[in-house]
């Protein structure tokens, strides 16, 4: 891309950016919560490019201005400052052009947006729910070192630990854009607890990350929804309490059901249930974009395909191998205590190169 062609477009951006601004001020538009939401973020996804966009038309500028002075300068000591300062802007620049380039490419509106995360026990028995429970402690540590919330919807406890189901929601900045390279199954290679002969075994757990569906994504009836409750149980059926606080809905045009059992109040079940509900519906949607992404990056396969093995945790050896990117870590205990930044790190680094290959840049 030349010099001119990006600086047109960075002067097209700001123009767009400044337009925004002022409809976000225009009370016919905060008046429109749900306008006002979807103009905001445009506005919010915006604001760094165009700061880049101004870094850059500085730079340029400095570059012009120090090249006129060693056309016209006599004294050396000052050449030589002009000299120095082109060198480093002939360095800086073109640094700085990639990463607008970058930032050109329309992102993913998902990215900003809260979690629903699933994980599910898939083959190998009573180890795989052992193993489900370690990939939830794994999120949670990872969770903690960023500072986000994590909310249980529903969990399904295995018969010697771990979960066979569990469904949560994770609340912060940027959640869905980061977590969402971990939909997919991950395999985990190890002595299982269960195992009396000492075999290592293979077992699988399969995780799903959706964007949380807002209340202005997608208008739902509640005469289309089907209220059941029950009375909460815990591990083997026993009741846990005896007043029917736990909520099933059901979306009679999609038939999705999702349920919520965590909290003791019917009324706070039901909103966390609702919530979730109109996550799953509203993804129904989204999948269909996944799956025409996920035909042309491979670190999206997860996501397009959910039955894509995207990682295997092999215990004996001590090593965590990503097959999306190539990736191997030497050390699975740290990894498992949610040292997870650097293989996230290297998936969107992946990702950005092919979304400016798909750009054509």
């Amino acid at each position: 891309m030349s010099d001119n062609n990006l600086l047109s477009k960075l002067t097209g951006i700001k123009e767009k950016f400044e337009n925004l601004s002022e409809q976000l001020s225009d009370p016919s538009v905060m008046s429109d919560m749900k306008k006002y939401i979807s103009l905001n973020r445009e506005y919010r996804g915006l604001e760094p490019l165009v700061e880049a966009g101004e870094k850059y038309k500085s730079l340029m500028g400095n570059l012009q201005s120090a090249k006129e002075l060693l056309m016209v300068e006599k004294d050396e000591e000052m050449r030589d400052m002009a000299k120095e300062e082109v060198s480093m802007l002939e360095e800086e620049i073109p640094r700085l052009e990639e990463e607008i380039k970058l930032l050109l490419i329309p992102a993913d509106p998902q990215d900003e947006k809260n979690a629903i995360l699933e994980i599910r026990a898939g083959a190998g028995g009573d180890e795989a729910s052992i193993f489900a429970g370690d990939l939830f402690r794994m999120y949670s540590k990872y969770a903690e070192r960023r500072g986000w919330k994590i909310e249980i919807n529903s969990q399904n406890e295995g018969t010697s630990g771990g979960f066979k189901e569990l469904i949560c929601k994770v609340s912060g900045t940027g959640v869905y854009g980061v977590l969402k390279y971990e939909s997919g199954v991950h395999r985990v290679q190890r002595v299982p607890q269960t195992e009396t002969q000492g075999r290592v075994h293979t077992s699988a757990a399969s995780v799903v990350v959706l964007p949380e569906a807002e209340e202005f994504d997608i208008d739902i009836s509640v005469n289309d929804i089907r209220k059941d409750t029950f009375c909460s149980s815990g591990p083997g059926g026993q009741s846990v309490n005896t007043t029917y606080s736990a909520i099933r809905l059901t979306h009679i045009p999609s038939g999705v059901v999702v349920q919520c059992q965590d909290q003791k109040s019917q009324i706070k079940n039901y909103e966390k249930a609702f919530a979730e509900l109109r996550t799953r519906v509203y993804n129904l949607e989204y999948d269909k974009y996944l799956n025409e992404i996920s035909s042309k990056r491979k670190t999206m396969v997860s996501t397009g395909d959910r039955s894509a093995k995207i990682r295997t945790y092999n215990y004996p050896q001590s090593r965590v191998t990503d097959h999306r990117i190539n990736y191997n870590m030497h050390n699975l205990p740290m990894f498992m205590d949610g040292a997870l930044q650097d293989v996230l790190d290297e998936l969107q680094v992946a990702e950005n190169a092919e979304r400016l290959k798909e750009s054509g840049e």
